[in-house]
């Protein structure tokens, strides 16, 4: 897994992993990974949430608006 850069210095996200149809979270303080996919969290969302991890700023702010529940 890639870490994450968080460029604002408060996110949860800790390191993420980038797929063709999915990206896999792991958050601070945390052992367990989470996938959102295509399949439940969307093409948008994931698209979306690919583009703020390779920025490193945002992805735990959107996770929690927009998806947080729809995890494989």
């Amino acid at each position: 897994m890639e870490r994450y850069r968080n460029s604002g210095g408060d996110s949860g996200v800790s390191s993420y992993e980038i797929g063709s149809d999915y990206i896999i979270v792991k958050f601070s303080g945390s052992v367990r990974t989470y996938r959102y996919s295509y399949r439940k969290a969307g093409q948008h969302h994931v698209e979306t949430m690919k583009r703020l991890a390779r920025s490193g700023s945002g992805l735990n702010s959107y996770i929690n608006r927009y998806v947080k529940n729809l995890y494989d």
